[in-house]
């Protein structure tokens, strides 16, 4: 029985067989939730606020689903008889319970809330000897690192040995503008994570206090620290901190370590096992999910999927991982190692409807022989997308010294790092959009095939286009002879904007302005307006913005011609509107030579008027100053209109 933990490992076991072997776990599913002393109206009862407030960001209802299950009911359950609660699943309404007391079981079932009783894992009377447990593809030795390429002045990183794959998707551009992963939280669901509170490699994540938490599922301990090497492998390829030697793809992250993948056998227990650590991850408020985990066949080949279960939402596995990104969470999976084998699909839960689902590819770009091919049997492209593994730099099991192994058990968690750090970059957007950025950004985007998906993700690219994303401009003639131009856009202080103009009888465009703030990343309103005095009336004006991030290459923002019709010189000597930003007072400043009515609104970004000033018949100067200081710091639109028509329309930033 071939076990799919994707680094191949293949597990013999002496004197066991399965028609022998006795089930002693089972899946209780509840008819409902009535009776729980929990309520929606509450949710700080059972979710943290960090959890609350993803939500809240994102516009994701808080729903029965989210509610724990009635304690009463699991108290019942427990005093049936010789039972044993192993973990239990809101979601999903189930309780995961283990027990070889048939009289219980016969309890249990005649409980007035309990829907049905299944069997989904055995333990064999005999101790399991697993065998051939570091069978890789290949053998690799314990390398010397060395530096892969001369730093240029804007690395903040040497990535040593893993260079190769953080700059497969341009990482280190978002390591280079201050994105590796602070303030993100990443949960890695898998079989044990063996020596990462010694192993040198995680000294960082260790000293900064990044581990947040640790859970056996499968054993119900606190301690990951044994068992099992892969997730420590999983897990260094995003946090290893070994400058010159091994640096992973969001070495600032922090991190929940779950076990919930038994290796000393295969059943559907772990399925549960992980909606459990799921449940858990999402109540903590984690943003990301890396699972190199995946299931097709089991110990008792009663329990096998066959293709036709991988549709995306048929296994536990899968529902878990969907219901996970409904509620707000990126999760990225591994494809599976199954390319070369019979089955040759991806495995659950790289199915997944709504996962990221990663397959692997080597330096040269081209798929790992091993990696599983999609699509899922309702025809959904999978994998998503791919990132290297055929082979990646991982820990060595006893000396964490970067070494290699093949998998997409780690090209899973190389995107999956790189997720936290474009995530980390535009929280203001949600885990979908974070993940066709990713895909769109792919080098198959147009012709996806059933290797690599959407292919492999350049985060450069999916970097601009989510600041085009969250990009608005807005340019008007006025009647004062000026193109006002207005721009909002996410900038920082190693970003520029170069203001272009082409007029009709020119070629080419032309810089006219540039401007720049000194801030940290975060949306900024620009303002820039062209004196068109000296122009002629009746011609077509073409304007461009270009954004200049760091030493990389521009990039047009957006483009837009204006019609430049009317004479100005007869009625209006200007508007302005300053200062922008604003702290206190907001100064609306008209000049006019003829009178008019003006009104001036200030709308916020959701629309909402939030004040309004009414002059009747204005000529010469008008100051209309507007108390701002107890606004909320955001985004205003500030309007005025002359005679009950708009002429100017200026984004504003409240500080």
């Amino acid at each position: 029985m071939k076990k799919n933990l994707f680094i191949f490992l293949i597990l013999f076991f002496c004197g066991y067989s399965k028609s022998d072997a006795q089930y002693t776990r089972y899946i209780i599913k509840l008819k409902n939730k009535t009776g729980t002393p929990f309520t929606i109206a509450n949710p700080s009862q059972f979710l943290s606020q960090r959890a609350i407030n993803r939500r809240t960001k994102y516009g994701i209802s808080i729903s029965e689903s989210d509610l724990p299950i009635n304690p009463a009911y699991i108290d019942s359950i427990r005093i049936a008889g010789n039972v044993t609660i192993l973990n239990v699943s809101k979601w999903f309404n189930q309780v995961c319970i283990k027990t070889s007391d048939a009289a219980a079981l016969t309890r249990i079932n005649a409980m007035p809330f309990v829907n049905s009783s299944s069997a989904i894992g055995a333990r064999p009377a005999g101790q399991m000897i697993p065998v051939n447990k570091n069978l890789d593809p290949y053998n690799f030795p314990i390398i010397t690192p060395v530096q892969q390429r001369p730093l240029t002045p804007a690395d903040v990183f040497n990535y040593g040995l893993a260079y190769n794959q953080v700059h497969l998707h341009n990482a280190e551009f978002l390591h280079n503008l201050g994105f590796k992963g602070e303030g993100m939280q990443l949960a890695i669901m898998d079989a044990g994570f063996l020596n990462y509170s010694t192993h040198s490699t995680f000294d960082s994540i260790r000293n900064n206090n990044q581990i947040l938490g640790t859970w056996d599922f499968v054993a119900n301990k606190a301690s990951v620290n044994e068992e099992h090497y892969h997730g420590m492998q999983c897990l260094s390829t995003i946090a290893a901190n070994m400058p010159g030697s091994f640096v992973g793809t969001a070495p600032k992250s922090s991190f929940y370590l779950f076990r919930t993948e038994d290796i000393g056998s295969e059943y559907p227990v772990e399925e549960q096992n992980f909606a459990a650590a799921a449940e858990r991850a999402d109540s903590l408020g984690v943003d990301i999910f890396s699972i190199s985990l995946g299931y097709n066949t089991f110990d008792n080949n009663s329990f096998d999927y066959t293709y036709s279960n991988m549709d995306g939402n048929s296994t536990l596995i899968a529902r878990a991982v969907n219901a996970a990104v409904q509620k707000g969470i990126a999760v990225i999976v591994a494809a599976g190692n199954e390319g070369n084998s019979s089955w040759h699909y991806i495995t659950t839960p790289g199915d997944a409807t709504d996962a990221l689902t990663v397959g692997a590819v080597n330096t040269s770009r081209q798929p790992g022989g091993f990696s599983s091919f999609g699509p899922n049997s309702a025809g959904k492209i999978k994998p998503d997308v791919a990132a290297l593994g055929a082979p990646a730099v991982v820990a060595n099991i006893n000396t964490g010294l970067p070494t290699y192994n093949n998998g997409t058990s780690f090209a899973c968690p190389i995107m999956a790092g790189v997720t936290s750090c474009l995530w980390q970059a535009f929280p203001e957007v949600n885990n979908k959009i974070i993940f066709e950025s990713l895909q769109k950004s792919s080098d198959q985007y147009n012709n996806p095939n059933n290797r690599t998906g959407y292919g492999i993700p350049d985060v450069k690219k999916a970097f601009v286009a989510l600041i085009k994303k969250l990009y608005s401009q807005q340019i008007i003639v006025e009647n004062n002879c000026t193109a006002n131009i207005n721009w909002n856009v996410k900038a920082a202080a190693n970003m520029k904007f170069i203001i272009e103009r082409k007029l009709p009888a020119e070629l080419n465009y032309k810089a006219i302005d540039s401007q720049q703030i000194n801030t940290s990343f975060i949306q900024h309103s620009f303002s820039f307006a062209d004196d068109l005095s000296a122009l002629p009336i009746g011609i077509n004006i073409s304007y461009r913005i270009k954004m200049q991030i760091a030493a990389d290459p521009s990039f047009y923002l957006d483009s837009a011609t204006v019609n430049y019709l009317q004479s100005c010189q007869n009625n209006a000597l200007g508007i302005t509107i300053a200062p922008n930003p604003v702290l206190d007072n907001l100064q609306v400043i008209i000049k006019r030579i003829s009178p008019v009515n003006a009104v001036v609104l200030i709308h916020n970004n959701t629309g909402q008027l939030v004040f309004q000033s009414v002059s009747q018949s204005i000529t010469g100067t008008k100051n209309i100053s507007i108390p701002l200081k107890n606004f909320s710091a955001a985004v205003y639109i500030v309007s005025v209109l002359f005679d009950n028509k708009t002429v100017m329309t200026k984004t504003i930033l409240k500080r």
